[in-house]
């Protein structure tokens, strides 16, 4: 089976948060949007901005980004996702989520495999299993 991780899904694993999927291996293959990188290194440095981080611990969180993110297929975010990510969705959904959602949309069209969208965003599951995709919420 193959899984398409957004940003949460990576975040919870590096910070070592309570329910963080750990058994990353019952997947065949780990996708995500090129963006998921961009949040999370984002989020690193705005956790140090806002004191949840020490500037010790800062490489350490990136290095372990940097180790889950590489072994994560990224998808370039191309021209036909965000004209899908800019349309309707039936249910309310946030810029960057829409671009998670239509990634996914567009990689199972591409490749008409098998894809499970793996979120801790509640409000991302709803919105991606509106649109018909297979999801798992993450507890």
């Amino acid at each position: 089976m193959n899984a398409y991780f957004d940003s949460s899904v990576v975040l919870r694993s590096i910070l070592n948060e309570p329910l963080a999927i750990d058994n990353w291996s019952q997947w065949e293959l780990v996708i995500t949007s090129e963006l998921m990188r961009v949040e999370v290194f984002r989020a690193i440095d705005r956790l140090r901005v806002i004191g949840r981080l020490t500037d010790a611990q800062v490489p350490d969180m990136i290095q372990s980004a940097s180790r889950l993110v590489t072994s994560i297929e990224e998808i370039e975010i191309y021209p036909a996702v965000l004209r899908r990510a800019a349309s309707p969705f039936a249910s309310v959904v946030g810029t960057l989520d829409a671009i998670h959602i239509s990634t996914a949309l567009l990689w199972v069209s591409d490749k008409a495999d098998s894809l499970v969208f793996v979120t801790h965003d509640v409000q991302q599951s709803v919105a991606a299993r509106l649109a018909g995709l297979d999801v798992q919420t993450a507890p």
